[in-house]
This record gives C-alpha cells, structure tokens and sequence, in this order.
C-alpha cells in the first residue's frame, strides 16, 4: 500500500508529495517553488521573502469573518541523514517509503515527517472547503533545523496573527508550551601536515551502529556518541603510546547525537597487538553499558596502508584530550518542570577541513538563559585550553511557557470531548521557533501540536499512521472553535 492512499486522504497525499521534493537545510528552493505553484494551483495569495520562507492565505469562510486570525506553522527542511551503506543523494532523489507495523519509514534515510506532516497538514486545510475557520494564513519557514535562519530573518509582517500553532511537535497528546534555547560552540584546531614516523602500525578505527536521535528530544535517554566512544579509544592508547592521526570524522549535525565515527591512526609497532586488545575491552564495555538503548553498538578496526602525511603529533593529541573532556548529554535539570532537562550539551560533529583545519561543533540548549551562557563557557573552556579558536553562533531565545493561555484552554476543552482523556501540557528541551515568533510579536498567543514521531534526525525516523488521524480531527475542530477578536 502507498502511503498516499492512507487516511485522512489528503494529508497523505500532500505528505507524498513533499517526500518527492529535495528539500536539504539551506537548500528550499525547489520546495519554496513547490509551495508558491500550489498556491496558483489552488487560487491562494502567497509571498515568499528573501529567506525562502513562504506565507499562503486563506480568507475566513462564511460567518467567521470576526474570529481571530491563525497562522498555521510549519518548517519546509529536513534533517540529511543516511546509513553509510545507502546510496542516496538529499539533493535530488525522493525519499522512499514504506508503511510497517502502523508507521511510516523510509528506506535507509531521514523520513522527512519532521516537518513534511507539519506541512502537508497545513496544504490539506489550505485546499479543503468543508473545515469551518477564521481568517487563516500558513507559515512555512526556511533552514529551521540547522539554525532557525528563516525565523531570524521573519519581517512582522509574516507573523501579523493572533494564534499561532506550530506544527512541529512529535508527540501525540502533548501540547507544548515552552521550549529550551540553544547555540552552537565551535573549536577549530589548525594543524600542520607532517611526514608519517617510521616503524608505525596504521590502522582505521570505526564506531557504528548506534541509533543516534535529536540532540534535544533524547539527550536525557543515554544513546551513546560516536564521537566520544571514538575518543575514548583513541585516549586509552595514548595512555601506552603515542597516537598519530592522519584522518577523524565523526556525526554530522548539531543538532544530532552522532551515530558513526572513524579515524586513520598510526602506533608504534610495538604496540600493534594493543590496539586489538583495547578494542575488544571498550567493545564490552561499551555494549554493557549500553545494552538498553544502543544494543547493536559496533566498534571495528582494520589494517590500512601508510598515509602520505598525518597531523602533527602536538595538535593530535591535543584534540583527543579536547574531545574526551568535552561535556555531552544532561547539564541540570529543571526545578519547576518535573522531568524537564534544563541544560545540556551534545558533542555534534568533528569534520577535517582542506585548509589544515580541525572543526569540532558542539550544541548547547537551555530553558534558562543564565544557564545556557554558562554551559557555553565550560564549552569555551575546554577548547581554549587545548589550544582551539573558539566561534559561537548567535543563537535562538527559548519560549517562556504561558499556562493561561487562551489557544492552550481551548485545546484542552476539544481534546478531552474528542478523546475523553486530558492531555499533557509540556515544554520540551529541543528547540522551536516559537521563541524567535514571540520576540517579534509578543502579541501571539502560541501553541505547538503533532502527532508521534520516534527516531527523529536519524534513519530510524518513523511517523505513528493512527495518531495523524487523530490530529487531523483535533485542528478541524480548533479551527472551528477560535474564539472572536
């Protein structure tokens, strides 16, 4: 079955529409076209501003001229991520799905639902003629996960409503109130190339396996880190021996805990058995330690060839001690919130440069900004000390949670008439662009809603079938029920 003949029929369909339509962060266009040919399709006035962000209206329908205004907001990119093994290019092939067990996945590769569903909702309402609604404008900004560049770029006249709902929340029966704040820490280690020592035994480590998930969302669960279990092998060497690096790369995202690591290293001869046998130890290690959250946490090594060159002794070593003293995963918890994370850090990525560069990112979140600067200055700590230039992103403001507000009692009264159960009102500790739309409207009275969505920013993405009907139901009736100005 395909997944555009599920129900509701037009979510669906739309949904299938946007999977066919590379949308990478930083790279909208051919989804801003996308959207700006619905609209003409469709008879809709739409503009899109130099950010690629995309605004559709919709004028009320009869009767509910007075209402106050909704926008609907959705994000248009997606998180790139792919399995190794996968032959896939994010900026020309449509993701592949498939329907198992009541979920939508695809094959091999981050689904998109984060925030395709979002956005083929939005579509849906956009095109339907029997929902009951006030004047309604659709929100699609650009380059959300990747540094919320298309809400920091959002002239007012883009977000001139009453209520907004944002579309981007993955857990079915939660509305959400509040989110965390975040920034980025770079540290670029420069280093010189130099000729490979004699008598040296080169080998290349791997990291595999691992689920990986959202550097926000599931940093309280434990997954492992490809990043650090690397560096924790590479450490446990450099305490017998010297370690020369040729290569490292780890994760991609900031936003993602990574997944996969690898360096091309090289010990004296001497130690070649070592290297074999601190593998086989961190091996066990590591799988017991994760044995509930990462069962199929793989670590490999294998002879290669002598490189031409490698990094300098100095700044090598200095990077492993750098990454293993990085903090990552849980900082504090909140004490308002019970279960919330306040603060955390997630060590994202280590990329190697063309220019003799080392760039390790870092990502760091919390609901409380104090705390957020705080984080980000241990961060500081750690690459200065080891010699790194240190670069931060300007970052994002959190979204203060308003328990009274008039959308959030609202929702609550339709969820419970049409489910019979109270939902959850939550803040969460990933990041949302609700906070960048309430600095340059504190007017918006906001909420965020969706329906389940597990393994978001890995393969592992999948979207629940059952719990988008349900939300559908629960947007036509809030539409309905938006109280007048």
């Amino acid at each position: 079955m395909e997944i555009k003949n599920l129900e509701p029929t037009p979510i669906w369909s739309f949904f299938d529409q946007i999977t066919q339509v590379p949308r990478p962060s930083k790279k909208e266009e051919k989804i801003a076209r996308f959207l700006l040919d619905f609209a003409d399709q469709y008879g809709l006035k739409a503009t899109k501003d130099a950010a690629n962000n995309v605004l559709i209206r919709k004028p009320a329908t009869p009767g509910k001229e007075n209402r106050k205004t909704v926008i609907l907001q959705s994000h248009m990119d997606m998180v790139c991520e792919k399995n190794s093994d996968i032959p896939f290019h994010f900026e020309s092939d449509p993701i592949q799905t498939r329907i198992e067990n009541g979920w939508v996945k695809a094959k091999g590769t981050t689904l998109g639902a984060d925030d395709g569903i979002g956005m083929a909702v939005a579509l849906a309402i956009l095109t339907s003629h029997d929902i009951e609604h006030g004047p309604m404008v659709c929100l699609f900004t650009s380059d959300e996960e990747t540094g919320l560049s298309g809400a920091f770029a959002l002239q007012k006249e883009f977000l001139t409503g009453d209520i907004l709902i944002n579309l981007d929340s993955e857990e079915w029966g939660e509305f959400c109130i509040g989110c965390a704040g975040g920034k980025n820490t770079m540290g670029a280690f420069t280093y010189r190339k130099t000729l490979v020592p004699a008598d040296y035994f080169w080998f290349e480590v791997c990291v595999s396996g691992l689920n990986g998930g959202h550097s926000g969302s599931d940093i309280h669960v434990g997954l492992g880190n490809a990043n650090q279990i690397l560096t924790r092998y590479l450490w446990s060497l450099l305490q017998e021996c010297p370690v020369v690096l040729a290569s490292v790369d780890g994760g991609n995202l900031s936003n993602a805990i990574a997944r996969e690591a690898r360096a091309t290293a090289g010990v004296p001869v001497a130690f070649k058995e070592q290297t074999r046998v601190r593998l086989n130890l961190l091996q066990a290690q590591v799988s017991a330690e994760s044995a509930k959250v990462d069962p199929n946490v793989q670590l490999s090594i294998q002879t290669v060839e002598t490189p031409q060159d490698c990094i300098d002794f100095e700044t090598g070593t200095a990077l492993i001690y750098a990454l293993y003293a990085l903090p990552h995963g849980v900082v504090g918890m909140s004490h308002e919130i019970p279960g919330l994370v306040e603060t955390s850090t997630n060590l994202a990525s280590v990329k190697m440069k063309d220019d003799c560069r080392i760039i390790v990112t870092t990502s760091q979140r919390s609901s409380t900004d104090s705390l957020k600067t705080d984080i980000v200055n241990k961060v500081t700590s750690v690459f200065r000390l080891a010699g790194a230039e240190v670069t931060t992103t300007e970052g994002y403001p959190g979204w203060k949670p308003n328990p009274d507000s008039t959308v959030l009692k609202v929702s609550e009264t339709i969820y419970e008439k049409l489910f019979h159960q109270k939902p959850k009102v939550i803040a969460i500790h990933a990041g949302l662009e609700c906070g960048l739309f309430f600095e340059k409207n504190p007017g918006l009275d906001m909420i965020s809603c969706g329906p389940t969505i597990l393994g978001a920013h890995s393969p592992d993405e999948r979207l629940e079938i059952a719990t988008v009907e349900k939300w559908w139901k629960f947007l036509v009736e809030l539409l309905k029920a938006i109280p007048a100005k």
